[in-house]
């Protein structure tokens, strides 16, 4: 009505949501910005080394994970993969407390050292015995990624570095499954749309069946440690029980 006050609280509430909504749209394009600058830089693999040393803790010095899917393989990821989610964890557009403090500017540095760490960790071998499912509804799960990933992700998993989708092949079954459900439900604010809606009507069969068949897409010989390799970068890291390094689900 004409002369009407807003009530204050109403206009406090109004104000924030206002707020938030910018500080959202500054963090998307801050990442954006970065992901942009991080992916234009020459990597200084020896800087990348001393960088990774604080994700040697969680993702160990080979940066393969924990086999319990708690900590992700990251080793032989695609550069900009990596680099995207780096720049989405540290502008808050995707929820991951326990990395938030690690990639910080102030922790990480900026575009230059986001680049220096990412070459490092896309220059490590990949392990060549991660997770894998049940084994049990193979046929299945090979129909579904062929009808619903394999345009996007590549008929073996390898990703794609121009559209910055993930090579998902050797990764750990209990991550991929974890990471499929955060996708679904909406708690990876950062994942495709396209994605989002590709899965929506996967049955709790459908979902173990295609993520049982991704984990055995094996990588390229070239792309895996020899038997027994350990990184010897880190000679004298002490390697833990995984089981005891946890801090959380990462990446």
């Amino acid at each position: 009505m004409p002369g009407r006050q807003v009530p204050a609280r109403w206009l406090c509430i109004l104000l924030i949501l206002t707020a938030g909504g910018s500080v959202l749209a500054h963090d998307h394009d801050r990442a954006i910005a970065e992901y942009e600058a991080a992916l234009k830089l020459e990597p200084n693999l020896d800087n990348g080394r001393q960088l990774y040393f604080t994700c040697a803790v969680c993702h160990s010095p080979e940066g393969w994970g924990s086999p319990d899917g708690y900590y992700p393989q990251i080793a032989g990821q695609i550069d900009a993969v990596i680099i995207k989610q780096l720049a989405d964890i540290r502008s808050r557009n995707r929820d991951n407390p326990t990395m938030y403090p690690f990639s910080k500017p102030t922790v990480l540095g900026g575009p230059q050292e986001i680049a220096d760490v990412t070459g490092y960790i896309a220059s490590l071998p990949m392990t060549p015995q991660n997770s894998l499912g049940p084994g049990r509804d193979l046929a299945r799960g090979e129909a579904l990624y062929r009808d619903n990933c394999a345009e996007c992700h590549g008929e073996r998993g390898e990703g794609d570095r121009e559209e910055h989708i993930p090579l998902i092949q050797g990764q750990h079954f209990r991550y991929l499954e974890r990471q499929f459900r955060w996708i679904r439900n909406g708690r990876r604010r950062n994942a495709d749309s396209k994605m989002v809606k590709q899965i929506r009507g996967f049955t709790p069969r459908d979902e173990r069946a295609v993520l049982d068949y991704v984990s055995r897409l094996r990588p390229p010989e070239e792309r895996l440690a020899k038997p027994g390799w350990m990184n010897p970068d880190f000679p004298n890291f002490a390697r833990r029980p995984m089981s005891r390094a946890r801090r959380g689900p990462t990446f």
